[in-house]
């Protein structure tokens, strides 16, 4: 019998702080995994009274997780809430792929995928992506940011 933390057919563990004033998940690497992101980013936002930015903060995260989905390449991500700011929320994906995602401005582009950035960069005061050693960390801020 596999044990309950590893059936992928259980609800991921409960969100929960992982330290003054962030919210963090680790998921797995499946759609599937954008529903549980949403539901930590609401519960974040009204834990900081940051109600406002709800509707906007629930498509940017489900943004960068079919993002971190489509290219990440180990079977997990974590997504990340932070507060920054007192009215500043930062949403994170964390993936082991260590390619930049970038901004698809072609008009001509026929496309139907691979344009939630636009999205992403117009919802958000700011975006951008931290590399490290073995992966990389997509982040977007919502609210007013400090110049």
């Amino acid at each position: 019998m596999t044990p309950p933390a590893e059936d992928p057919t259980t609800e991921p563990a409960a969100s929960r702080p992982t330290g003054h004033p962030a919210y963090s998940q680790t998921l797995p690497r499946e759609s599937r995994s954008a529903a549980v992101a949403r539901r930590l980013v609401r519960t974040a936002l009204a834990v900081r009274g940051l109600e406002p930015l709800t509707e906007d903060a629930t498509l940017v995260i489900t943004e960068l997780v079919s993002n971190a989905v489509d290219h990440g390449r180990l079977p997990s991500i974590r997504v990340i809430v932070s507060r920054p700011s007192t009215n500043v929320i930062r949403l994170g994906v964390v993936d082991r792929s260590k390619t930049v995602p970038t901004l698809r401005t072609d008009p001509t582009d026929d496309q139907t995928r691979g344009r939630g950035l636009l999205l992403v960069d117009a919802l958000t005061e700011r975006w951008g992506t931290d590399l490290y050693r073995w992966g990389k960390q997509v982040w977007a801020e919502l609210g007013e940011v400090a110049a």
